[in-house]
């Protein structure tokens, strides 16, 4: 990630702040700020990109279930490089095709154009081999086990196989490759909005990041 301000008045206090904080940061991939929205599944990543990008005026966001599958639940780097991040670094209007989760293939177009911020959401979004890519790394602070408990309540009873597969795979992946340690802002989900905090990454340093 690109060196910038975490600290004193640069660093966003609030999620109002967040977005023009964000726009201040310099392009990270080509003419893109990407910015990462990581988390365990079900704390709430998918509806905080929608206000952030809503915030931003429209921002793109690129939902990293999209590109795992069935199969390869964090298998996906090299299509996110290929088909996401090799464009968009050119300045061009990334197009992919979405896994379809019911009919377990790969169907409908999309696109991600070259926008000033482009936010990608999702369980492994501040990996190892992306984090060179990024603006910013946001985690979302919930536990584990409370993530999972929201994200059984919200799919049911019927994906409850799945969800057993998924928290093993889940914690095999964080064990291995960590986001927490280098997340720069932490994002808590209070009554009402989100409170923003400075991440491990933020606290940590002063100097210039590395990845």
């Amino acid at each position: 990630m690109r060196a910038h301000p975490l600290h004193g008045p640069h660093r966003p206090g609030s999620f109002d702040d967040l977005a023009p904080w964000l726009l201040t940061l310099p392009p990270s991939l080509g003419p893109v700020r990407l910015v990462a929205v990581d988390g365990h599944a079900g704390s709430g990543k998918s509806t905080f990109s929608g206000r952030l990008a809503a915030a931003l005026g429209g921002a793109p966001v690129l939902h990293l279930d999209d590109l795992a599958t069935h199969d390869e639940l964090f298998a996906w780097t090299d299509r996110l490089r290929e088909q996401v991040l090799a464009p968009l670094s050119r300045g061009e209007t990334a197009r992919f095709l979405a896994y379809d989760w019911v009919a377990r293939r790969f169907a409908g177009e999309r696109e991600v154009g070259p926008e000033p911020v482009v936010l990608v959401e999702g369980v492994g979004a501040g990996r190892r081999a992306l984090r060179p890519h990024l603006a910013s790394l946001l985690w979302m602070e919930l536990p584990p086990e409370h993530s999972w408990e929201r994200g059984q309540l919200r799919d049911g009873v019927e994906l409850s196989d799945f969800w057993d597969g998924w928290m093993r795979a889940e914690r095999e992946h964080f064990a291995a490759d960590p986001t927490r340690p280098y997340a720069e802002l932490l994002i808590l989900q209070r009554d009402g909005g989100y409170e923003v905090l400075p991440g491990p990454r933020g606290t940590a340093r002063t100097g210039p990041g590395r990845p």
